[in-house]
């Protein structure tokens, strides 16, 4: 029996949170709400509390978990060292969607890093997820709240749709603000490596630390690395009917979306098309749901994961979605899109 606990962020009810951190204490599960989606959080800290958080999302055991701290204090305790970088990202972007790769303590689980001897760190800035760890007094691991593969919940419904009596307690409350997950920043390396796109973008960060790269997987489709992050290897994201996503200049992605989406028609097919507000009314699909404002990334990275979500409930059997470009915070809707649509992608000249 999952239990829910309704708490607002504006009016933090200690009582509940006090509950829901001694489930965490006593090695149980609890979606918590963050700004990126809601976590699916755990001890970071226990072997035993961190094995039903892959059990509940049937998770694959080789993708990595991030630890949510509340404090810099439990940073130091969590890793060898922490670098110049690491301060400088911190200072201006914790709490926040940024997450860290450090090289792990000798207290980090091995279950936490799929056995590798780095661990993913974040400081979420949702009111809710900070009070939980504070009150629990220990690291939390947490994944997104979903059944794994699945669009990441970014509203309190989702995660009951994908988690209701598969772990022991929910957090409902607010929507996620930003809608993504967190940047992903691996410190090992000699230069410093963005590993998964997010808010936190590519240039903001170039401005704090200088010299900083791309990873490669976020721009191609591969499954034979070891994953340093979550997102990285496998497919992610995904509604149930197969996804393309045709890149391009906007006119021909038009015309090539209305022409595919013809095509489907005649063979009997559903159609569903994802679209951005500057576009909707010129497609002619059985179902166009608006991602929000090309103009305005934000309103996409908010509004991404519910959209892909709401095919389901239409019954669509296909969906041809509009690309993104690689910049910005457009490289960070590219990506999911990608990823739940297992890259397949058209580019029209």
């Amino acid at each position: 029996m999952t239990k829910v606990f309704n708490i607002s962020s504006e009016n933090l009810n200690m009582e509940l949170i006090r509950q829901a951190a001694d489930i965490i204490n006593n090695k149980g599960t609890v979606a918590m709400p963050t700004e990126t989606v809601y976590g699916l959080g755990a001890d970071g800290l226990n072997e035993e509390a961190v094995k039903k958080i892959y059990i509940a999302k049937g998770r694959p055991s080789d993708n990595p978990l991030i630890l949510h701290i509340s404090n810099m204090n439990m940073l130091e305790k969590l890793v060898e060292e922490i670098p110049e970088t690491a301060k400088l990202l911190a200072k201006t972007f914790w709490p926040g969607p940024l997450t860290m790769i450090f090289k792990k303590s000798s207290i980090v689980p091995r279950i936490i890093t799929a056995g590798l001897e780095t661990v993913a760190i974040r400081m979420p800035s949702n009111k809710i997820a900070r009070c939980l760890i504070e009150e629990a007094n220990t690291p939390i691991a947490a994944p997104s709240a979903n059944i794994s593969g699945k669009p990441s919940p970014t509203k309190a419904k989702h995660v009951i749709e994908d988690l209701d009596g598969r772990i022991d307690a929910i957090i409902t409350s607010d929507d996620s603000t930003i809608g993504l997950e967190s940047t992903v920043i691996d410190l090992t390396e000699p230069i410093p490596n963005i590993l998964r796109p997010g808010a936190i973008t590519f240039e903001a960060i170039k401005e704090v630390i200088g010299q900083v790269q791309i990873d490669q997987a976020i721009l191609h489709q591969t499954t034979r690395i070891k994953a340093k992050s979550p997102g990285m290897k496998y497919k992610h994201y995904a509604p149930k009917a197969p996804m393309k996503i045709i890149k391009g200049d906007r006119v021909k992605v038009v015309k090539a979306i209305n022409e595919l989406t013809q095509e489907y028609q005649k063979q009997g097919k559903k159609v569903g098309v994802l679209a951005t507000e500057e576009t909707k009314k010129e497609y002619k699909a059985d179902k166009v749901i608006t991602m929000g404002q090309r103009s305005k990334p934000d309103t996409i990275m908010a509004k991404l994961f519910d959209s892909l979500r709401a095919f389901d409930e239409e019954d669509i059997q296909i969906i041809l979605s509009e690309g993104f470009s690689n910049q910005g915070k457009e490289l960070a809707i590219s990506n999911r899109l990608n990823k739940a649509a297992g890259f397949d992608i058209i580019e029209v000249e």
